[in-house]
């Protein structure tokens, strides 16, 4: 499922998400090759119902990706008591070699990336948002062909 099912299907959940990820950096888990974790700040590029990272070549990242497609993708926290909420997604990475692909998701960044950057979508499996009301978090949750 690509950024655009979530629009269609859970279209506040995606508009939180949205504004979590557009702040800026977000943190990437992987699954190394022994099977631990390993977390990673990236810059999540939405635009036109795709989720994109651009990443070094030389990435750990992106060999745990090549190797395992499994991620989770978590929002910046704004403060410790998670004024602005959390979003989290999980899902499968795929690499993209497509010039028109790379050219849309170069045009959406915030940033310019080097050429040599690899470009990677990431499918949506579920998203989860979190904020807190009076200390109480209160929880939304999307999973692929469940609905909200």
């Amino acid at each position: 499922m690509s950024w655009n099912d979530l629009e269609n299907t859970a279209p506040d959940l995606a508009a939180f998400g949205l504004k979590r990820f557009e702040i800026g950096v977000a943190y990437l888990a992987t699954v190394r090759q022994d099977g631990s974790p390993r977390v990673h700040p990236v810059t999540p590029i939405i635009g036109q119902g795709l989720l994109f990272l651009f990443m070094e070549p030389t990435s750990p990242k992106g060999h745990d990706l090549r190797r395992d497609g499994r991620y989770a993708l978590h929002s910046a926290v704004s403060d410790p008591n998670g004024t602005s909420g959390e979003f989290v997604i999980t899902g499968k990475a795929r690499f993209i070699v497509d010039p028109a692909k790379r050219s849309l998701a170069s045009q959406l960044a915030s940033y310019a990336p080097a050429d040599r950057y690899i470009l990677i979508e990431l499918s949506i499996e579920s998203a989860v948002s979190t904020i807190y009301k009076n200390g109480t978090p209160v929880r939304q949750h999307w999973r692929r062909g469940a609905g909200q």
